[in-house]
């Protein structure tokens, strides 16, 4: 049997994987911006840490998980989304008790889901997303979603919509699945089978369900807003006015519950559309959460969170299918073209020496004629040639060569240092004004 990657996952190189750095690195400095520190908790976690915290009733818990015995007889599980991990971190080290609230900390890594693959979605796929726990306020609420849309913006996406919804408090919350449960047992026995474990669960889910059929009926249900206690109502409109006055854009959508059964309060997505209009649905989701630390034993006065994820592979495939990533720059510095065999071992230390001053340089192993070494350059996206071979070395200097351009001069070695700052730096002028135009 040929060897291959297992179903559902993909192996990322070149120009993707350099890519899917770019979106990364994007996410964490705005992240940093907004004062949230890395975490990095492990890919393989018990199984009751996402069970405790997920929810049952949920479908990553019912049906998607990666769970086995392991040589212990111990279940684990292969992280199906990052909350809960961090939440059990957080627990477990007493960070609640021991830093400033709230912590903010944010990561990015692979989760693994068995669902049936489909197109650009993956059984082992790249979350990025930040968690902010320990205390409870609106103002935080909203400055997750305002780091959200920075992360968007930044990334080149012009046409988004933030959809918001109210699941409430608790009381809130309880009162609403009551009279989920009285409207859809009416109409259970000609819903699909998941509605109807949904429906023991919890009847929320319901709402979330992709069976045309399903939604239908799921139209006439009750609103969670006409479940609302007075303080759920005044919270969420205060976060709301925040929105507001940062002049972001949202629509109120009744249905949103999103897919976890810790949510309380505002849940959020961010829905994309092409630069034509077309609506390509959710690129992020997140929302707020109550009750998670207790769950590992946490202290009951921090045990509040807000969060949100983001598959990197689908903000990848939109960025492409958009164009966005036609100005990525994921070409070599310097390509050197060494003449003769004789020059090879007299380029390496000047190459080193080029490497230090931070630029990145490709340096063949073996000479080729001046119309090879150009391909390779080409190939490589290589920004100049730099060209040498004994004489020029001997006397100290190189042929320098811009490749955009064809403009070509000699260059001191002493001052090649200067002269690569100025060149690239006038590289970057160019590129800074294309932009502006």
């Amino acid at each position: 049997m040929p060897y291959i990657a297992v179903k559902g996952t993909h192996d990322l190189y070149g120009e993707e994987a350099s890519a899917y750095q770019v979106i990364q690195n994007v996410f964490k400095a705005v992240a940093e911006v907004y004062g949230y520190r890395p975490i990095e908790t492990p890919i393989l976690e018990y199984t009751d840490v996402f069970t405790r915290s997920t929810g049952e009733g949920s479908d990553v818990v019912r049906k998607e998980m990666y769970t086995f015995l392991d040589k212990g007889e111990r279940s684990v599980t292969m992280r199906p989304e990052g909350t809960a991990g961090v939440a059990r971190s957080l627990c477990e080290h007493k960070l609640c008790s021991t830093e400033d609230l709230p912590i903010k900390a944010y990561y990015a890594g692979p989760v693994f889901r068995y669902e049936r693959p489909q197109l650009g979605r993956y059984r082992q796929f790249l979350q990025a997303g930040v968690e902010a726990i320990g205390i409870d306020s609106p103002r935080l609420d909203a400055e997750a979603i305002c780091l959200a849309m920075s992360v968007l913006n930044l990334l080149g996406f012009e046409n988004l919509k933030i959809k918001v919804n109210t699941l409430g408090d608790t009381d809130s919350r309880n009162a609403y699945k009551e009279a989920l449960r009285a409207y859809f047992a009416e109409h259970i026995d000609s819903m699909c089978e998941d509605c109807k474990e949904r429906l023991r669960l919890n009847p929320m889910r319901i709402l979330d369900c992709k069976v045309e059929a399903d939604q239908e009926i799921a139209k006439g249900a009750p609103k969670m807003r006409d479940y609302l206690s007075q303080e759920a109502e005044e919270r969420f409109y205060k976060t709301l006015s925040i929105l507001a006055d940062r002049e972001i854009d949202y629509e109120i959508d009744d249905s949103l519950v999103r897919g976890l059964d810790y949510y309380g309060h505002i849940v959020f997505e961010v829905h994309v559309a092409s630069p034509s209009g077309k609506d390509y649905g959710a690129i992020l989701g997140g929302g707020h959460y109550d009750g998670m630390l207790s769950e590992f034993g946490g202290p009951k006065e921090a045990d509040h969170g807000v969060g949100f994820a983001m598959g990197v592979e689908r903000v990848y495939g939109l960025m492409k299918e958009f164009g966005l990533l036609d100005e990525l720059d994921t070409g070599v510095d310097i390509y050197a073209m060494p003449i003769g065999e004789e020059t090879l071992d007299r380029a390496f230390p000047l190459v080193e020496e080029i490497r230090r001053l931070g630029y990145s340089v490709n340096l063949p192993f073996k000479t080729a004629k001046l119309g090879s070494y150009f391909k390779k350059a080409a190939r490589a996206k290589a920004k100049f040639a730099l060209i040498f071979g004994t004489e020029e070395l001997d006397k100290g200097v190189v042929q320098l060569k811009n490749l955009a351009t064809f403009e070509q001069k000699e260059v001191n070695i002493d001052t090649l240092d200067q002269t690569l700052d100025a060149e690239f730096e006038a590289l970057e002028g160019e590129h800074h004004h294309h932009h502006e135009e």
